[in-house]
C-alpha cells in the first residue's frame, strides 16, 4: 500500500502542476456554457429575421399566411404579398430570391378543384428551420381564410383560433406531480453529459499515453525493480483519478459560488432554471470514478501493448463508440427515458457511466436499476482489471516487437 500510494502521490502532484490541468479547469466549463448558450441561440433564432415574399393567386389567402407569419414574435418575419400573382411576378421574385434581396418566395396556387398547392423557393438546400414554422403558419392561415369564408365574424375566427400552451408535468413514483420548465431537462442531460464523459476520456486516454511515454524512455525497468507491477498500475490508476475528482471539486466549488451570485439570479430563469437533487450531486462522483476506472483499466493494459502513441490510435473506438452511442441516445433519452433502449444504456457498463445521471435527471430511477448498474460497472473493473494487469505485467518491458492477438493471448497465459 505504501508503494501504491507514493506512485499515486507522483501522478497527482505531477498533473496537477501541469499546464493542461489548468487550461482543463479553466477552458472546459467555459466551453459547456457556450456550446449550451450556442444551442438555445440557434433553437430560438434559427429561422428569424427572414424576409418573405407570398406570391398567390387570392389576395384574402396571402392576406390570412401573412397574418399567421407576423404573429410569431421570435421568427420576426417580414413578409411581402404579391396577389394575384402573374408569372411575370413570379420571375421577379426569383430574381430577388438570386439577388438575396429576400431570403424566399412562398407560392400558393388553387386549383380548378379547390386544391391548394404551395412550394418554397431560396437558395439555402437545408433550411428545414424555417420551413417547420413556416408550414405550420401557412396552414393555420389558410383554415382561417376558410374559416371566414363561411361567414364566420372575425371575433368567433380569433376564439377559434385561441392560443393555448401546455404546461408540463413530472410524475414520480409516489404519485406527486411537480412542473418542468420548458427546455430545461435538455440542458441539464447535455450539461451532464458532458462533464461526466470529457475527464473520463481525457483521463483515462492521459494515463494511456502516460504508459507509453515512459515504457518508451525505459523509466518502467528502473521503477520495476523497487515496486511490483500490479502496484505501478494501481498507484498510476489512483493518482490521475485524484486528479479527475479535484478537477471536478473545482467545478463544483466554482459553480455553487456562481449559482449564489446575483447574476446567476438573473440568467437561471425559464428555459436556463437548472437544478440538481441531492441524489444525482452524490451519484456524480461515484459514476465519475467508476466510469474512469473502467476505461482507464481497459486503456492501461492495451497501452503496455503498443510501442508508439500512434499504435494507441487503433484503440480509440473502444472509448469513442460509448460515448456516441450515448450521444446519439440523447433523442431517445429525452422522448422517453424509461424505454427499453434508454433502460439498456443504463445498465450497459460501457455507456451507463454517461446516461444514468442524465436519465436521474428525467424521471425517478427504480432503485433496483441504480444497484444493478454499479453492480455490473464493479464487476465490469474487476474484469478489466484482472486482463490489464496480465498485459500490464508483460507488456510494459516488451520492446521492438508489435503485439499480435496470438501474442496478447500468450501474454495473458504466462502471467
Amino acid at each position: 500500500m505504501r508503494n501504491i500510494l507514493l506512485i499515486a502521490k507522483r501522478e497527482y502532484l505531477e498533473q496537477i502542476h501541469g499546464r493542461a490541468f489548468k487550461f482543463s479547469t479553466v477552458l472546459v466549463p467555459l466551453l459547456i456554457v457556450a456550446l449550451l448558450g450556442w444551442s438555445s441561440i440557434t433553437s430560438h433564432k434559427a429561422a428569424s429575421g427572414k424576409h418573405i415574399a407570398i406570391a398567390a393567386d387570392n389576395a384574402e389567402m396571402a392576406g390570412q399566411v401573412r397574418r399567421e407569419m407576423l404573429y410569431d414574435k421570435e421568427a420576426m418575419y417580414t413578409v411581402d404579398v404579391v396577389a394575384p400573382a402573374t408569372p411575370q411576378d413570379r420571375a421577379e421574385l426569383q430574381k430577388r430570391v438570386r439577388s438575396k434581396a429576400i431570403d424566399g418566395v412562398l407560392a400558393l396556387e388553387t386549383s380548378p378543384s379547390g386544391e391548394i398547392t404551395a412550394t418554397y423557393t431560396s437558395l439555402s438546400a437545408g433550411d428545414f428551420a424555417n420551413i417547420g414554422g413556416m408550414q405550420n403558419e401557412m396552414n393555420r392561415g389558410l383554415v382561417r381564410e376558410r374559416l371566414t369564408a363561411t361567414n364566420l365574424k372575425p371575433a368567433e375566427v380569433d376564439a377559434i383560433f385561441k392560443w393555448v400552451s401546455v404546461e408540463t408535468l413530472q410524475l414520480d413514483q409516489s404519485g406527486k406531480t411537480g412542473k418542468t420548465k420548458g427546455a430545461s431537462p435538455f440542458y441539464k442531460v447535455l450539461m451532464m453529459m458532458l462533464l461526466l464523459s470529457m475527464p473520463i476520456m481525457l483521463y483515462g486516454l492521459d494515463m494511456a499515453r502516460a504508459i507509453i511515454e515512459e515504457k518508451t524512455s525505459r523509466i518502467f525497468e528502473v521503477m520495476l525493480s523497487v515496486v511490483r507491477p500490479d502496484d505501478l498500475l494501481a498507484g498510476k490508476m489512483v493518482g490521475v483519478g485524484a486528479v479527475g475528482l479535484t478537477q471536478i471539486a473545482i467545478w463544483v466549488v466554482a459553480a455553487t459560488l456562481f449559482l449564489g451570485s446575483a447574476m446567476a439570479a438573473t440568467l437561471m430563469t425559464g428555459d436556463f432554471s437548472i437544478h440538481f437533487s441531492l441524489l444525482e450531486g452524490l451519484l456524480f462522483p461515484v459514476y465519475f470514478v467508476l466510469g474512469f476506472a473502467l476505461f482507464s483499466a481497459m486503456f492501461s493494459g492495451l497501452a503496455a501493448t503498443c510501442e508508439t502513441s500512434q499504435d494507441l490510435q487503433k484503440f480509440m473506438p473502444v472509448a469513442i463508440i460509448p460515448l456516441y452511442l450515448s450521444m446519439g441516445l440523447l433523442p431517445v433519452l429525452l422522448k422517453d427515458p424509461n424505454s427499453a433502449w434508454s433502460v439498456a444504456a443504463t445498465l450497459c457498463p460501457l455507456t451507463s457511466p454517461y446516461v444514468m445521471l442524465p436519465r436521474m435527471g428525467l424521471e425517478t430511477v427504480p432503485l433496483w436499476q441504480l444497484a444493478v448498474s454499479i453492480g455490473l460497472l464493479i464487476l465490469s473493473i474487476w474484469v478489466a482489471l484482472w486482463l490489464s494487469s496480465r498485459l500490464y505485467r508483460v507488456g510494459i518491458l516488451m520492446y521492438g516487437k508489435r503485439a499480435t492477438l496470438p501474442e496478447i493471448a500468450r501474454w495473458l497465459r504466462y502471467s
